[in-house]
Order: structure tokens, then sequence, then C-alpha cells
């Protein structure tokens, strides 16, 4: 079934039904819309683009923080048969630009925070772009845009009569461009439609559920674990801010029964747990079923810490990419607790294999590639057939991951192939070298690079974040390390914040920009 088809679905059977709640802790605003004005919304905005003159196989940019207008939005160009091309809300202009010159929208969806951005590159984006709609305080609007409210203005809530084919172009989403720039990667009906059935599988979502989306709507991730309750028609809260307060009372006040966390949250609300800055009691939390956490490899002992906190949780993790339709061709699944520190195993309806530089299969243990392959494998990257074809080979894809497998079929993450560290002839993992970092109860976050080093090539650095009111001198983090092989110990500590993007990847590409430059010198 199409999503667009779950949609009306949930219309039909749901119709007055709460969809989605937005929550805004910083306004203290909350506002809600039924699964009926949620499909009629998407119809509106879908006869809106057709009336515009958009037709099928058009790029739309989508470029909105999280609110109650984005998801309607999103399944509104997706109805009227063009291509939504959601937008990293941390994109500068230039980047933007970018985008834009690789997809050639004709129409660009933007909101009031992005309007300062839009104006640097207007001309530039005239060549392709013929409709700005802007959604925000229409006394803010440019005078080149029109506003959301305005251009949906009259248009029927009738589902638009636009055919498609499960294997049609749905969507475009851009890496997140933390290994240089970004590509588009193209996915198809049948993607999304595998994705909601992978988390629902996964996370054995109900009707009753109720999912706290936290990590920004753009990226894969976030939306594909919503799809889990999207396909059973349950609920959904978008919070605007991750705080930890802000967490633990949407969960509370909204009843949320599934949260999917990022590494930093988890660890900031352990830190308010510890320090005491935070009265758990306050909280009606028993609900609360499953925490799930992704988008970055997750340290062992941060789980530990979290079932001394909530023993009565459920939790997974989820490996995925971009070009996989986000989170799940491996899942560490419900109930395998003992295997903290793995990805897991392949995920519903997905097949994984580990294999030398010459697609050989390796034998348990070994160090190697990690490939996958099912539904969720993306079209390929737009107009990009040279990149398409080094990542996708005979169905399999090519993920750049260094992984190896246990005796039990689990898979252990092991690092990005180019983020791993050669030092005097010896491959180092930094993933390794950063749970053992963690370890220590002064850190709260940690990244480890490789820098230039004139006798070595490289040598293991360390950047370290402390956790507030914590003090750790050079001299004692040596002494910790001192359980690490001599070659893998951090020959340079450095204390400072540790850069994250919006989905909480750790942003080496600065870290080594900064620190390889100025060691260097």
């Amino acid at each position: 079934m199409l999503i667009t088809e779950i949609l009306s679905r949930n219309g039909r059977m749901y119709a007055d039904e709460i969809a989605l709640i937005e929550r805004d802790p910083l306004t203290h605003s909350r506002r809600e819309i039924s699964w009926r004005t949620f499909d009629a919304q998407a119809n509106c905005f879908a006869n809106a683009l057709l009336a515009h003159g958009v037709t099928k196989g058009d790029r739309v940019l989508h470029l909105m923080m999280n609110s109650l207008e984005w998801l309607p939005s999103y399944f509104g160009i997706i109805r009227s048969g063009a291509i939504v091309a959601p937008l990293n809300f941390r994109f500068e202009a230039e980047i933007i630009q970018t985008c834009n010159e690789i997809v050639k929208a004709k129409v660009l969806l933007f909101g009031v925070e992005f309007v300062e951005r839009v104006n640097a590159i207007k001309n530039a984006l005239d060549g392709t772009i013929e409709h700005y709609i802007y959604i925000g305080p229409e006394s803010d609007c440019p005078e080149y845009a029109i506003t959301y409210a305005d251009f949906v203005r009259d248009m029927a809530p009738a589902l638009p009569a636009v055919s498609f084919d499960l294997m049609d172009e749905a969507a475009l989403y851009f890496t997140s461009g933390t290994t240089g720039q970004p590509k588009a990667v193209s996915l198809s009906h049948r993607n999304l439609e595998h994705a909601c059935y992978v988390e629902n599988q996964h996370h054995r979502q109900s009707h009753e559920d109720n999912f706290l989306c936290i990590p920004p709507l753009y990226h894969t991730g976030a939306k594909m674990h919503w799809f889990g309750n999207f396909v059973v028609g349950a609920k959904a809260v978008l919070l605007k801010g991750a705080r930890p307060e802000w967490i633990l009372e949407a969960i509370s006040e909204e009843q949320a029964t599934i949260v999917w966390l990022l590494v930093p949250w988890a660890h900031d609300i352990l830190i308010a747990w510890e320090s005491g800055d935070i009265d758990f009691s306050r909280y009606k939390l028993d609900q609360w079923r499953l925490m799930h956490i992704g988008a970055q490899p997750v340290p062992p002992n941060l789980i530990k810490a979290w079932r001394k906190l909530f023993p009565h949780h459920e939790y997974d993790t989820n490996y995925g990419l971009t070009e996989s339709t986000g989170p799940g061709c491996i899942h560490l699944g419900l109930g395998n607790t003992h295997k903290i520190g793995s990805i897991g195993k392949p995920g519903f309806d997905w097949e994984a294999s580990i294999v030398d530089e010459n697609l050989q299969r390796l034998p348990t243990g070994e160090l190697g590639e990690l490939i996958v392959k099912g539904p969720g494998v993306m079209r390929g990257y737009h107009d990009n057939p040279e990149a398409t074809a080094e990542t996708i080979r005979d169905g399999w894809l090519h993920t750049g991951d260094i992984a190896r497998e246990d005796e039990d079929g689990f898979i252990w993450l092991v690092d990005r192939k180019k983020d791993l560290i050669i030092t005097g002839g010896e491959n180092v993992s930094p993933v390794e070298v950063e749970h053992f970092l963690m370890e220590h109860r002064h850190v709260q976050d940690v990244a480890v690079i490789g820098t230039p080093d004139q006798r070595l090539g490289e040598v293991v650095t360390a950047i370290i974040q402390l956790k507030p009111g914590c003090d750790l001198t050079e001299q004692e983090v040596t002494l910790f390390v001192e359980q690490l092989p001599r070659y893998k110990r951090p020959r340079r500590i450095l204390f400072d914040e540790v850069p994250r993007n919006a989905t909480g990847k750790i942003e080496k590409p600065k870290l080594r920009e900064r620190y390889g430059i100025m060691l260097s010198a």
C-alpha cells in the first residue's frame, strides 16, 4: 500500500482521533490535528500544487523546521505526483543552492527561519524555482513569495486523480554532507512503504502507542521511525527541543510509549539524573515501554546506565543509511541486551554480508565492509550514475562501514572505512577508543580522530567533552587509557566541545580541519 493510501485509510478509520501533536516548550504552546484534518490538508496542498502547474515528476524543495505543517505538506507534495526533497535545516545558503542545482526544483516551500538564506540565493534559484511558498507570520513573508494559507485557499480537500506505480520516484533525500558535498538519494514509493513495515515489525507498534519524535523530520531516521506508528494509525508528538526536562514533560503529559533518542540526549538525561537536577518522581513514565537509539555507534556503558534508571524499558538500536531508506536494515532487536554494543542482525526482509575487497564473504570474526540488500535499497543517486554504480553492485548496497560478525550472527560495527586511523602501520578503530573513554565517569562526550604525525603518519587524538562541573587532566586520561594496547592509546588529548550534527553524528571533518591543521602547523 502506498504511504499516501495509508494516510487516506487513517483519515477514514480514525477520522476524529489525534494524529499529530506539536509541543513548543519555549513558547509553552501545544497544537494538534486529527487524521481527517491531516489527510485533508495533504489533499489541499497537492491540489494547490497541481493548480499552479506542478506536474508528475517535478521536484519540490521542502525546507522547514519540525512543525504541525511539516508532514501534511510532505504528503501533499507526493500526492501531487511531484518529488519531495526535504532539506537539512542546517544547510547554509550555498549548500541549499547546490542542492537545487542537483535536483532543479520547480517549487520551494520554506519556513520563516530560512528567509535570510533564501534571500541570499534567490537570483540563483530563479533559474528553476517558479513558486516560493512561505510558512510563518504573514508580516515576514518576502514579496516574492506566497503564504501557505493563500496558496491553499479555496482548494478542495478531495484526493487528486494522480496515479502511481510502486517503483515510481517519490522523494529525494540529501546525504548529511559530513563526508563532503551532499548527494541526492532517490527513493521510490516502494522504499517508503517498506520502511513502514520494517519499523512496525521491529518495534511492534499498535494503534494505542504514542511516538515522541524529537529529531528533525528531514532526516530519514526520524520519519521512518514514525512510520511504524503511522502504518497503524497511532498518534505522535513532535517536540521542538531536546532538553531533558522537556523530553520528560512531553512523555509524562502526552503519555508517550516510544521514544527515539540520539546519544547526546540520552547522556543529558542520565547526567540530570546523576546530578539530581531533575526530580524524576514528578513525571508519569510507567507507560514508556521502548527507548531506541541510533544514527551513530552507541556506547555500551550508556545503555548499562540507562537500564539502571529505567529497568522496565525495552531497548533497541538501529543501523541504517539514507541510501537504505533510513534505519532498520540492521537492528539489535528487542530482548537482545546481552549483545549491547552490537548493531544486531539483518532487519525485516533484509540481507547482510561482510565482504573483502574482492566482494567475497568473510569468515566469522574477520573485518570487512558491511553490505546490505533488500526492498529499502535506494533507486540510486539522482543524476549521478557513476556514484550509483560504485555504491550499488548486483543489488547490494555498499555501506562503507567496516564490521565483523560474531559466532551468533550479530554484527559489530568497527568504523567508517575512511575513519580508520593508521598509526605506525597499525589500524585503530576510533569507535573502540571512544567507547573506552566514555567509561570514565567525568566524560560526557568524546571524539577520536587521526591527526598528522611525521614519524607515525597519524596518531590517535582524543577530543574530550567533560560533564558540567567535572575536571580531568591530560595526565589522568593517560593513566586511564593504560588498559588499552599501546598503539590504541591517544597520543594527543584535547578538551573541547564535541560537534555533532542534527542527527547526532560527530562532525569529524570539522575536527580534522580544526586540529589536523593546528597540530601540523
